[in-house]
C-alpha cells in the first residue's frame, strides 16, 4: 500500500458530498487544541504568581487529554460520534466555568490540578471524530489518504496559530480571556460538528466490532507499534519545545523562542503536502521507523549552531519530517486498527504523543538547567533513535490486521 495522494486527491476529498460542513466545524473546534493548555498555564500563573503551580495545573490538563481522547474514542466507536461530542461539549463548558471561578477565588492547588484534569478530559475530541468521519465519506484510496494528510497538515497549522493566539490574548485586560476564547471555539465547533447530518445520522454496526477486551484497539500488536512510533515522535518534539526557548533566553532574546519553533512548523506544513504526493518508504512498516529515525538524526544537528540564525536554519531542515510522521501515524491506522475501533485508535495516537511530549519536556528541562542546551538536542536525538529502533524491530506487526482476521474466517458454503 503506497498511501500516496496528489493535489487532485486533496480537492476530491475536501469537496466530496457531506464533507464541507464537518470540515468547517472541525476547523473551529480544533483551532484551540494547542491554545487551551498554554492559555490555562498563563492564566493560572498570572493569578497565582507561580509557574510551579501553573505547571502542575497544565500537567493535569495534559493527563486529562490523554485519558479523555481514548475514553471518548471508545465510546464514539460504540454509539457514534454525535451524542458523545454533545455531552462532552456540555460537561467541558461546566468544568471550564468552574475552573475559572476556582482560579479567581484563589482555590487550593490540589483543586486547581483536579479541575485542570477535568477540563482536559472533557475537551470534545473533534480531531478523532473528524479523522474517523473520512472513513465513512470516502472509500479506501488516494482521496482518503489525502484527507488523512489534510488532517495532519491542518493540525500542524493549529499548533502554529494556537500558541500565537494565546500570547496575543494574554495582553487582554483579563488574563483568562484566552481560556474563554479557546473553550468557546471548542464548544461551538464540537457542537456544530456533532449536529452535521453525516455525523448525526451515523450509527456503528455492532456486527463490525469484535470483542477486543479491556485493551480495545491496543489488542492489535500493530496498533501498539504505531503508538510507540507516536510516543517517540512526541518525546523528541518535547525535548525541542523546551530547548529552543532556553537557547533563545541564553542568547538574550527570549521572544525569539516562539518564532524559532514557528519556523519548523512552516517547513513541516510545506514539506508535508509534498511528501503526501510521493511518500517514502512505500511500505508503511518501514515508513514509521525510517521517518522517526531520520527526524532524530536531523534533530542532532540542532546542537551545532552557535547563533539563533543558524538554529533557525537547522529547525527549518528538521521540521520537514514533522508532518510526514503525523500523516504516517494516521494512515497506518487503516492497517493496524481492529475493525470498529478507528476513533479509539486515533485517540491512542493522541495519548501516545501527549505522554511522549510530557516525557521529553520533563527530561529536557533537567538537561537544560543542569547540563546544557546542546545536551537536550542530543538527548532528543538519542531518544528518537531508540524509539525508532524498537519500532523497526516490531515492523513485522504493521500489517492489515482486518485482512488477516477475514482470511481466518471459515468460508460460507
Amino acid at each position: 500500500m503506497s498511501h500516496s495522494a496528489g493535489f487532485a486527491d486533496y480537492r476530491t476529498a475536501l469537496t466530496t458530498p457531506g464533507a464541507r460542513g464537518p470540515v468547517l466545524s472541525a476547523l473551529v473546534g480544533r483551532l484551540p487544541i494547542a491554545m487551551m493548555g498554554l492559555s490555562l498555564l498563563l492564566y493560572v500563573q498570572r493569578s497565582t504568581g507561580s509557574f510551579a503551580i501553573a505547571g502542575l495545573v497544565s500537567a493535569g490538563s495534559l493527563i486529562g487529554v490523554a485519558v479523555g481522547s481514548v475514553t471518548q474514542g471508545r465510546i464514539m466507536d460504540r454509539v457514534g460520534p454525535s451524542r458523545p461530542l454533545l455531552v462532552a461539549a456540555a460537561v467541558f463548558a461546566v468544568f471550564t466555568t468552574v475552573a475559572i471561578l476556582a482560579v479567581e477565588a484563589h482555590a487550593p492547588t490540589f483543586l486547581l490540578v483536579i479541575l485542570g484534569f477535568a477540563v482536559g478530559a472533557t475537551e470534545p475530541m473533534i480531531g478523532s471524530a473528524s479523522r474517523a468521519n473520512w472513513t465513512r465519506l470516502l472509500p479506501a484510496g488516494p482521496a482518503r489518504n489525502a484527507a488523512f494528510a489534510y488532517e495532519a497538515i491542518s493540525m500542524e497549522v493549529f499548533f502554529i496559530l494556537g500558541p500565537a493566539l494565546a500570547g496575543v490574548l494574554l495582553a487582554a485586560p483579563w488574563a483568562g480571556t484566552g481560556v474563554v476564547a479557546g473553550a468557546a471555539c471548542m464548544i461551538v465547533g464540537g457542537t456544530s460538528f456533532a449536529l452535521m447530518p453525516t455525523v448525526r445520522h451515523f450509527r456503528p454496526n455492532r456486527a463490525d466490532r469484535g470483542d477486543h477486551g479491556m485493551l480495545g484497539a491496543l489488542a492489535s500488536p500493530g496498533m501498539r507499534t504505531v503508538a510507540l512510533a507516536a510516543m517517540g515522535f512526541g518525546a523528541t518534539i518535547g525535548f525541542i519545545e523546551v530547548a529552543v526557548p532556553a537557547a533563545a533566553t541564553t542568547a538574550g532574546n527570549p521572544p525569539a523562542g516562539g518564532f524559532l519553533l514557528g519556523l519548523w512548523s512552516i517547513s513541516s506544513v510545506i514539506f508535508g503536502v509534498l511528501y503526501g504526493i510521493r511518500p517514502w518508504p512505500r511500505a508503511m512498516s518501514l515508513r514509521l521507523p525510517v521517518l522517526l529515525g531520520g527526524f532524530a538524526v536531523l534533530v542532532a544537528f540542532l546542537a551545532i549552531p552557535t547563533t539563533l540564525v543558524w538554529l533557525g536554519a537547522a529547525l527549518l531542515v528538521a521540521g520537514m519530517l514533522v508532518t510526514p510522521q503525523a500523516t504516517a501515524h494516521s494512515a497506518a491506522l487503516e492497517l493496524v486498527a481492529p475493525k470498529g475501533t478507528v476513533t479509539e485508535a486515533f485517540g491512542w495516537v493522541i495519548t501516545a504523543v501527549t505522554l511522549g511530549l510530557a516525557l521529553g519536556q520533563s527530561v529536557s528541562g533537567y538537561l537544560v538547567e543542569h547540563v546544557s542546551v546542546a545536551s537536550s538536542y542530543l538527548g532528543a536525538s538519542v531518544v528518537g533513535l531508540l524509539f525508532a529502533a524498537v519500532v523497526y524491530a516490531r515492523r513485522g506487526t504493521v500489517v492489515d490486521v482486518n485482512a488477516q482476521v477475514k482470511a481466518k474466517e471459515p468460508a460460507l458454503v
